[in-house]
C-alpha cells in the first residue's frame, strides 16, 4: 500500500505538467497559425486564448476560476484587448446576479440546507411514491431561483437523497429492482429539474445568454418578467410529469 501511494505521488507532478503542456500547446498552435482571410488578428488571438481556456477547464491543471482569471490576464498582457475591454463583461448586471446566486448556492450545499429542504418536503408529501416525486420536484422548485446550476441541484443535493430513498424501498439500479420505485423517482426528478431550470433567470447559468440575445433585439427581460411568463406552463408541467411517468413505469408503491 505504501509503495502504491508513493507511486501515485510521483505520477501527479508528471500528469500536472502534461495538462499544462496540452493547454499551452493548443493555444500557441492556434495563435501562430496564419490568420484566415476575413478574420482580424485581434479576433484570431481571442479565439486562440478562448480555445486554450476551454482546454484548460477540461484538463484542469488548476481550478476553473483560476483558469478563467489567467485567461483575462493573458488577454491584457498580450495586448489583445485593453484592460477596460477585457473587464467590460463584469459590468453586466445579469452576470453579477448569477455570481451572487452561485455564492448562495454554495451556502445551500455546504450547510446542508438544501438537503434539509428536501427532507422537509419528503416529510410532508412522502407517503407514497407519487408524493415522494412531488417532494423532490418541490425541493428543486424552491432551490432553483438561488442555485443557478441544475448539476449542483440535481447531482449535489437531490440525487443522493433519491438514491438512499430508493435503497430504503429495496430498489437498486444494479439489478431488476430498479423499477420498483427508483426509476420512477429518477425520471420524474430529472425532467422536473429541466423544467425548473427554465422557470427562473437564475435557475441555470445559460439563461442570461437568452436575456442578452433578446436585449440585442430590443426586448428587455427582467427576473420578474421571466418568472411570471414561466409560472403557469412551468407549474402545469411539474404537476403532469410525475403522473405521466407513473402511468408508464407503474410504480407498485403508489397507494
Amino acid at each position: 500500500m505504501a509503495q502504491n501511494s508513493e507511486s501515485d505521488q510521483k505520477k501527479k507532478p508528471g500528469m500536472l505538467l502534461f495538462k499544462w503542456v496540452i493547454t499551452i500547446a493548443v493555444g500557441l498552435t492556434i495563435w501562430f497559425i496564419p490568420v484566415p482571410e476575413g478574420v482580424s488578428i485581434v479576433a484570431w488571438h481571442l479565439f486562440a486564448i478562448f480555445v486554450a481556456t476551454v482546454v484548460g477547464i477540461i484538463a484542469s491543471p488548476i481550478p476553473l476560476g483560476a483558469i478563467a482569471l489567467l485567461a483575462i490576464i493573458l488577454i491584457v498582457l498580450t495586448r489583445t484587448l485593453n484592460i477596460s475591454e477585457a473587464l467590460s463583461g463584469f459590468s453586466n448586471d445579469v452576470i453579477w446576479l448569477i455570481v451572487t446566486a452561485f455564492f448562495i448556492s454554495r451556502g445551500f450545499i455546504k450547510t446542508g440546507l438544501g438537503a434539509r429542504v428536501a427532507y422537509f418536503f419528503i416529510s410532508l408529501l412522502g407517503k407514497n411514491s407519487l408524493g415522494l416525486a412531488y417532494g423532490f420536484i418541490a425541493t428543486d422548485l424552491v432551490l432553483s431561483p438561488a442555485i443557478p446550476s441544475n448539476t449542483a441541484r440535481g447531482g449535489g443535493i437531490i440525487y443522493p437523497i433519491i438514491h438512499s430513498t430508493a435503497k430504503t424501498y429495496n430498489s437498486d439500479p444494479g439489478n431488476n429492482s430498479s423499477r420498483k420505485i427508483g426509476a420512477f423517482l429518477i425520471f420524474a426528478s430529472f425532467h422536473g429539474l429541466n423544467i425548473t431550470s427554465a422557470m427562473f433567470l437564475t435557475a441555470m447559468a445559460a439563461n442570461p445568454l437568452a436575456v442578452e440575445l433578446a436585449s440585442g433585439l430590443g426586448v428587455q427581460i427582467t427576473w420578474g418578467i421571466w418568472a411570471l411568463a414561466a409560472l403557469v406552463p412551468g407549474l402545469l408541467s411539474l404537476i403532469l410529469i410525475p403522473l405521466f411517468y407513473l402511468m408508464f413505469l407503474q410504480s407498485p408503491f403508489v397507494s
